[in-house]
């Protein structure tokens, strides 16, 4: 078993880390008050990083602020940030959908473990293509069972699809691509310098009040940023492509936005994203590292449209390294870097045994709020544009060498006291949503609008 104690050293050590990886000073971590004590189950510190990333999104608002009203004191709530982690939401009256498809899952190979992920129809196609089998898991089961998982794992991912094997901690320090994350920063950052920083000043009570936010993300990391600068005031504006869905998630992630639909191969809709990127304070995108490029909208075209823009991306497997255009998921990077293997030695179990939340997601999430949060600082205050990239395996590096749960009394789940007491609207139906789990000295985090359908509303600013 692992050690069942953290210290608040270790957790002090983790924010600092993360306060440095910003920009900022070390010393700024003290700002940070904890409430609360309880922790997630799991062989990682997973409520020490929920805990940590939350608070370090606080610490750079409070910084942000700062000219207006220096030392903020930053509070977050060690048990509503475990609960923010998995989902933020109490249907009335409706359910939400399934979140898995029923092919998405851990296979037996001949050789060992593969996690198939097969929410979206297309990736689901492709890798029952490959296996030459039925849309039925006992089909699936048996088909699985002939492979070994390093060849499967290649045949699925070359044709499209989405599948990792199981490894353990050690398989991947010694991977390519393991090497090239772990020597990665856990956010690159470039900076540009414009040639005006324009006249615009955080609000008191709604720190991004009249900031633009571009959203190009899509489950679960990407959506989660846009979530936070929303609370603080953003205009998020997310964009999806015809027909694009997540049922499962648009009730928990489109909380304060608006979310329109454009095809970026059609020239008027080119066109009107255009308009929008040039007009944006922050761009959040969660495409493959080429998807833009491809499109006509990499690096350089979007800092010609925008330069005073900033840019922050993520990706599944890091930036360098022959995996660094390979599609991936939370799930897939902790079958991948050894997480659910270690969480298999550590309950002493034979199937892979993943984390209690997909923190790497959530936790990721919070880390690019972060540095577009940081890069407005910079921004108002050098001219300086920021390019900012991060990577759910690189995440992964951050949590797996601080191995050891957290400390305290266990969480047991949302209580009913955790939850606001009016009810939101959402597209779906009347829901309750968890109290925030931040507070930036008298700034409460605010969502005004419900969650809503992708698509719902029109590709523009308007309010």
């Amino acid at each position: 078993m692992a050690n069942p104690s953290r210290t608040p050293a270790a957790f002090h050590a983790l924010l600092s880390e993360l306060v440095v990886a910003l920009g900022m000073p070390a010393a700024q971590a003290t700002n940070l008050q904890v409430l609360g004590d309880d922790s997630l189950a799991s062989c990682f510190p997973v409520s020490d990083l929920a805990t940590a990333v939350i608070g370090v999104a606080g610490l750079a608002t409070a910084d942000l602020l700062a000219e207006g009203a220096p030392g903020l004191p930053v509070q977050v709530d060690r048990h509503l940030a475990a609960a923010w982690f998995k989902t933020s939401l109490r249907p009335l009256g409706w359910e939400l959908p399934a979140v898995w498809d029923p092919i998405t899952g851990d296979y037996r190979t001949r050789d060992g473990w593969l996690r198939l992920h097969a929410n979206a129809p297309h990736h689901r196609e492709r890798a029952l293509a490959v296996l030459g089998c039925a849309n039925r898991h006992d089909a699936v089961v048996q088909a699985m069972a002939g492979w070994s998982g390093e060849a499967l794992e290649t045949a699925i991912v070359d044709a499209g699809g989405c599948a990792a094997r199981l490894r353990s901690q050690v398989e991947w320090q010694a991977h390519p691509q393991g090497q090239a994350v772990r020597a990665e920063p856990l956010i690159a950052q470039e900076w540009t310098a414009i040639a005006t920083a324009g006249d615009w000043r955080p609000d008191p009570q709604r720190p991004l009040q009249d900031i633009r936010v571009l959203d190009l993300t899509r489950i679960l990391a990407g959506p989660i940023a846009t979530r936070l600068l929303a609370g603080l005031g953003a205009e998020v504006l997310r964009i999806d492509p015809p027909a694009w869905d997540e049922p499962a998630q648009a009730p928990e992630v489109t909380l304060g936005k608006r979310c329109a639909r454009l095809d970026l191969r059609r020239p008027a809709d080119r066109q009107r994203f255009a308009t929008l990127l040039a007009e944006a304070d922050i761009l959040v995108h969660g495409y493959r590292a080429d998807a833009l490029e491809q499109l006509g909208y990499g690096d350089v075209q979007r800092r010609a449209l925008n330069p005073s823009l900033i840019d922050v991306s993520l990706c599944a497997y890091g930036w360098s390294g022959p995996w660094a255009l390979r599609r991936g998921y939370d799930s897939l990077v902790q079958m991948s870097c050894g997480i659910a293997a270690a969480g298999s030695a550590w309950q002493g179990v034979e199937t892979p045994v993943p984390l209690p939340v997909q923190a790497l997601d959530h936790a990721t999430g919070y880390l690019m709020a972060a540095a577009a949060l940081r890069g407005l600082a910079r921004r108002q205050r050098e001219g300086l544009a920021v390019t900012a990239r991060l990577s759910l395996a690189r995440t992964a590096v951050l949590l797996t060498e601080r191995p050891g749960a957290s400390g305290g009394p266990m969480y047991r789940g949302p209580e009913a006291r955790d939850y606001g007491d009016a009810q939101e609207p959402t597209a779906w139906g009347p829901a309750l949503r968890l109290r925030a789990p931040l507070r930036i000295g008298e700034v409460e985090l605010q969502w005004r609008r419900p969650a809503t359908r992708l698509g719902s509303a029109t590709a523009d600013w308007g309010r």
